[in-house]
């Protein structure tokens, strides 16, 4: 008899099942939607500002809109990072697609509502509720993915999942080329389409085994009396060691991430439109030079996202977070610091956009994996909240210092602020190589196996929890 042999993987036809789709298509809609939500406000915030801040008493001046416009972003991203720990311990202990559907239906309804706003403060306190719902989505979402993705498809389908915000802002710049010579008012209430995505999400995306088990684990252990350390408080696990060490790199790689996107996203619309007005261009060439170089940038976000798993599957995960990184410094250091055709801006926007949106998407795909299911979505929450914490200071320190050092120069003041990206390369420095590896399990619970045909990986991992 001849040594046994492992059998050959299949192809993703018959590797992949109708519910690992489904949750793919519900959690990348849905990401989608946040994005497109979320770029609204970016795309209208010059407008919004030029119409508010006479009404709150304060003149429309390029620096007050960077000022008061900034600080509405700031507000949008405390919320976002509030949000994310609240609903990452709540999907933690009580399942993901429940919470899910409550964090879209809090950014659908609140970013619709802010169409309604009759001051910058208004405006801002909505921002900060719609913040708390957008959230939900990436942490809960990639770990929903990654769960139900257990198989070596798993990377490239976090990446596709991720590629759903930046779809989602090429999205909003469509409508807005088609709309926005509405106002501002009519394309903020366009954000309450997402809402009708919770119901797909209930009715055809299931929750993960995995939780299912950590949940009721959990709840039998406190039945019985019994007191494990996996019963401890999710956050408090999350900072104490082994865990500490994981959420620290994971907080680095996002935080720098975070602060780069953040910077150039809240500012290049205004950028672009104050170039304009010194051309003496009218208004409606500026937003149609807006929406365009907005596709652009978000054409490159949807392959930097997409792509970043299959990246990360070829060279490793550590590699790919170097070239997104790289990729994003070089396109920041050359087109912001200096003035440019707006050809050569275009040009530009499309490799910016890659690398940015890039880097974002390898924080959620190896967020799952180097976090065990009873913590993963408080420890991803956590690592990007603490990461917009500390970025929703960067569109509003970019419009301060702006105005204070650079003559109202936004473009030098977004380089300033994206610069503190260094951040993400001090996580990066430390970062295992989880290429190949299995996702982590709590003790005492065996993960599932895979739907379909055993994937290489999938043998791999029933060894390690049987033997």
């Amino acid at each position: 008899m001849g040594m046994p042999t492992t059998p050959a993987p299949g192809t993703w036809r018959t590797e992949i099942t109708r519910v690992q789709w489904l949750v793919l298509l519900g959690t990348t809609l849905g990401w989608a939607l946040d994005g497109f939500a979320g770029s609204l406000y970016a795309l209208v915030l010059g407008p919004a500002m030029t119409e508010l801040l006479p009404n709150s008493g304060i003149p429309a001046s390029p620096a007050s809109i960077g000022l008061y416009g900034g600080l509405t972003v700031a507000l949008f991203l405390a919320g976002w990072a509030t949000g994310g720990i609240l609903f990452g311990v709540l999907a933690d202990y009580f399942g993901r697609t429940r919470v899910l559907s409550i964090g879209i239906l809090t950014y659908a309804v609140f970013t619709a509502a802010a169409a309604f706003a009759d001051t910058w403060w208004q405006l801002g306190i909505l921002r900060f509720v719609a913040g708390l719902g957008s959230g939900v989505e990436a942490p809960v979402g990639a770990a929903l993915v990654a769960e139900v993705w257990r198989n070596r498809y798993r990377a490239k389908a976090c990446g596709v999942m991720m590629s759903g915000y930046a779809a989602g802002f090429f999205i909003a710049a469509l409508a807005y080329a088609v709309l926005g010579s509405q106002g501002w008012r009519i394309m903020l209430s366009l954000a309450v389409v997402p809402a009708i995505l919770v119901w797909f999400i209930r009715r055809y995306v299931p929750e993960p085994p995995e939780i299912t088990s950590a949940i009721s684990a959990r709840r039998r252990r406190k039945e019985t009396g019994t007191r494990h350390e996996q019963d401890r408080f999710v956050l408090a696990r999350l900072v104490r060691p082994p865990l500490l060490r994981n959420t620290l790199i994971c907080t680095a790689l996002a935080t720098g991430s975070l602060i780069a996107f953040w910077s150039v996203s809240t500012w290049y619309p205004q950028i672009i439109r104050v170039a304009a007005a010194a051309e003496s261009l009218p208004a409606d060439v500026a937003n149609g030079r807006v929406a365009l170089a907005s596709m652009l940038f978000n054409a490159g976000g949807v392959l930097g996202y997409a792509t970043w798993g299959f990246l990360a599957d070829a060279i490793g995960r550590r590699k790919a977070f170097a070239i997104s990184f790289a990729v994003s410094a070089v396109s920041i250091a050359f087109l912001f610091p200096f003035e440019h055709t707006f050809t050569t801006f275009l040009l530009t926007m499309p490799v910016l956009g890659f690398g940015l949106f890039g880097a974002l998407s390898g924080t959620f795909v190896y967020g799952p994996e180097i976090f065990p299911p009873s913590v993963r979505a408080t420890g991803m929450a956590l690592a990007n909240s603490v990461g917009r914490y500390i970025t929703a200071a960067g569109p509003l320190i970019a419009g301060v210092i702006a105005a204070s050092w650079f003559g109202g120069d936004l473009g030098l003041a977004t380089t300033c602020v994206a610069a503190f990206g260094v951040i993400a390369l001090v996580g990066l420095a430390f970062a295992p190589e989880t290429k190949g590896a299995p996702l982590p399990s709590d003790p005492g619970i065996t993960p599932p196996p895979p739907a379909g045909p055993a994937p290489v990986e999938a043998a791999a991992t029933s060894q390690e929890h049987t033997s």
